[in-house]
């Protein structure tokens, strides 16, 4: 269905909140078969966490600390009319990490995860600078917040990227882990303009790389031909090593494109890639799910949910990639009105839609 900017860009902040809370129960179940015993054959809905789960105590419909953190990212970005970091930094410091106590099963939202864990330790137990409180963790933790600087900045890539990489080596400095983040934000970025997840899109993500809208180094010409004999390698400083994070997108767009290459039912995906919480595992089934069903966010959330394992993680970016391609009005009601304070959420979500087009310097803490 035809949609609207502003449209897509909620509909890509409420589908990942969607994602968050449906993955609240359900998550990090590695052993299918105690999934379906404790939730069905099929996860249609949000459910309660059982008790001793990650999430427990917490009800149906509520968001997890990843979820959270996401919304305070988002406010953060809505009072300052855009990415302060500074501000955001100061929001962790007195919002977030007075409820922590460096555990895991502690702290709002029922589970704190490692790239938090550590940097709370960083900054609340060894007193380090903000530029010192990045650990090593592996994992999609900074693309589940800073899909809302994706959104923010869909129309400016070169600030979509300066503003990604640096909220993400606020708590993970791996430069794959990083380079990976930014490559989704920037799928995210596209497809908030209109564009939709194909076997094209990489190449228009290679092209705004050529141009220096996007930090990823290129030497090859066209779509991974032969450089041409003379060019000179483009010279950028903080370039990540290599496109290859931007091809996967549609690298994953033609397997679910091709009629010889079939994963029945799609939740399998979660087998075909990978259930653990790396990055690597978890982007290649979300372009997946995301390419196969860009115009159904039931099935594509759903499908993403009942894999297992890192199901919540796996929910909240197909919720956002997808919920970018079909907009707000293309999200079931009943996800949107099941969620907590929903209105609250959709009122932000529409208000930073509304301030895309608005220009505003970064700043850094």
């Amino acid at each position: 269905m035809p949609t609207s900017f502003e449209d897509r860009a909620a509909g890509a902040l409420l589908g990942a909140f969607i994602g968050d809370a449906l993955g609240l129960g359900p998550h990090w179940y590695y052993k299918l078969a105690d999934l379906r015993r404790d939730y069905g054959p099929w996860i249609t809905d949000y459910t309660d966490p059982k008790p001793g789960r990650y999430h427990a105590g917490l009800k149906a419909g509520q968001l997890s600390q990843a979820g959270l953190i996401l919304q305070l990212l988002l406010r953060s970005v809505v009072d300052c009319g855009g990415y302060d970091e500074a501000d955001f930094c100061r929001r962790l410091d007195d919002d977030l990490f007075p409820q922590l106590d460096g555990t895991p099963m502690h702290g709002p939202g029922g589970y704190t995860s490692q790239s938090i864990r550590e940097a709370w330790r960083r900054r609340v137990q060894q007193g380090l600078p903000w530029s010192q409180a990045g650990g090593h963790a592996d994992t999609t933790e900074a693309i589940e917040r800073t899909l809302a600087l994706a959104v923010r900045y869909a129309l400016q890539p070169h600030r979509l990227a300066d503003a990604v990489a640096g909220n993400t080596r606020l708590t993970q400095t791996d430069d794959t882990v990083v380079a990976m983040t930014v490559a989704y934000a920037a799928v995210l970025g596209l497809l908030v303009q209109g564009e939709r997840l194909d076997t094209g899109l990489s190449g228009k993500l290679v092209a705004l790389s050529k141009s220096g809208a996007l930090p990823f180094h290129t030497v090859t010409s066209g779509q991974l031909d032969v450089p041409h004999s003379g060019e000179a390698e483009p010279s950028r400083a903080g370039k990540f090593a290599s496109p290859d994070a931007l091809l996967t997108p549609s690298y994953m767009a033609a397997a679910a494109a091709d009629p010889d290459i079939r994963i029945e039912p799609a939740w399998k995906v979660s087998i075909v890639y990978g259930m653990p919480c790396a990055i690597y595992h978890l982007l290649p089934a979300v372009y997946y799910l995301a390419a196969r069903f860009h115009d159904d966010f039931e099935s594509a959330v759903l499908h993403a949910i009942n894999g297992g394992g890192q199901n919540q993680a796996r929910a909240i970016l197909t919720g956002a990639l997808v919920g970018a391609q079909c907009g707000l009005a293309g999200i079931p009601r009943r996800f949107v009105d099941g969620l907590e304070n929903s209105a609250q959420l959709e009122a932000l979500a529409i208000k930073l839609a509304s301030q895309i087009g608005e220009s505003k310097p970064l700043r850094e803490a």
